[in-house]
C-alpha cells in the first residue's frame, strides 16, 4: 500500500487531473456517480425493509464502489480537491466549477435513477418505507448539518484509504468499513439524499401517500441545503488534517 504521505502527494496530481476535466466530461462522469450512489440508496432501501439498518449499511457500500472502480465523479470525494488548492496548484475558481458541475451532475443521475425505479414500480413492497424515509430526511432540523460533517468525514476517509491501496480487493477493502459506518450511524450524505428525497415524493404521488412536510422545496430547504454544507465542511475537514500534516511546508514526510 502507499503510505498516508504518498497518498497525499499522489492526491495533488489525481485532484489537478479532476478539476481540468472538460464539462461536458464532468458532467457525464458526475451523473454516473449520482446514479451509482442512488442504485445503492434503492438497494439499501430493500435490505433495511426485510433485514434492518444492518443490513441497509452491508450494502450501500455498492455504491462507492461502483464510482471508485468504474470511474465516475463524485461531490462529496471531491471535497478532497482542497489539497491541491492548498499546495497553490489549484485556483478556487478551478475547484468551486469542479463542485458545482459534479453537485449538478450528481443531481441529475441520482435524480434520474430516482424517477425511473418509482416509474419502474420497482419500490411496490416497500413504499412505504420509501415515503416515510424521505419525509422524515425532509423534516430534520437544520442543525441536521452535523450529520453531513460527520457522514463526509467518513466517505473522505474510505477514498483516502482506496487510495493508499494498490489492488482492486484492497480498494474494496479499504472503503467498506467507513461508509458501512455512516450508514449504520445515521449520517447524512448529500448525493445519497439526492436519491433518497425525490424517489419519497414520487412514490407518495404515485401510491396517493400523505406525507406531511414532504416537498421539493423541503427536500431542499430541510435536508439538501445544511447537509451539503457540512458535507463540506467534513471532507474539506479531512483533506486540511492530511495537507497539513504530510504536504505543508516544513513538514513534507
Amino acid at each position: 500500500m502507499y503510505s498516508p504521505a504518498e497518498v497525499a502527494r499522489r492526491y495533488v496530481e489525481t485532484g489537478k487531473s479532476k478539476a481540468a476535466l472538460p464539462v461536458g466530461r464532468m458532467l457525464l462522469l458526475g451523473m454516473l456517480a449520482g446514479a451509482f450512489i442512488a442504485l445503492a440508496g434503492g438497494s439499501a432501501t430493500f435490505a433495511v425493509s426485510y433485514g434492518g439498518g444492518l443490513a441497509g449499511a452491508a450494502v450501500f457500500p455498492a455504491g462507492l464502489a461502483m464510482v471508485l472502480l468504474a470511474g465516475s465523479e463524485l461531490f462529496t470525494g471531491n471535497c478532497l480537491l482542497v489539497i491541491p488548492l492548498l499546495e497553490r496548484q489549484l485556483t478556487w475558481g478551478r475547484m468551486l466549477r469542479s463542485w458545482g458541475v459534479v453537485y449538478l451532475a450528481n443531481v441529475l443521475g441520482a435524480g434520474s435513477v430516482a424517477a425511473l425505479t418509482v416509474a419502474a414500480g420497482t419500490f411496490d413492497g416497500v413504499y412505504e418505507s420509501v415515503v416515510a424515509t424521505a419525509a422524515a430526511k425532509a423534516g430534520l432540523p437544520f442543525l441536521t448539518a452535523l450529520r453531513g460533517v460527520l457522514c463526509n468525514f467518513l466517505v473522505c476517509i474510505a477514498v483516502w484509504m482506496s487510495l493508499a491501496a494498490q489492488s482492486v480487493p484492497g480498494k474494496l477493502a479499504a472503503m467498506y468499513l467507513p461508509i458501512f459506518t455512516f450508514v449504520l450511524c445515521g449520517f447524512e450524505h448529500s448525493v445519497a439524499n439526492m436519491f433518497y428525497l425525490p424517489a419519497g415524493i414520487l412514490t407518495a404521488g404515485r401510491y396517493g401517500v400523505a406525507a406531511e412536510g414532504l416537498s421539493w422545496a423541503s427536500m431542499w430547504t430541510g435536508n439538501l441545503l445544511p447537509v451539503t454544507l457540512g458535507n463540506i465542511l467534513g471532507g474539506c475537514l479531512v483533506g486540511v488534517v492530511y495537507w497539513a500534516v504530510y504536504l505543508r511546508r516544513g513538514r513534507r514526510a
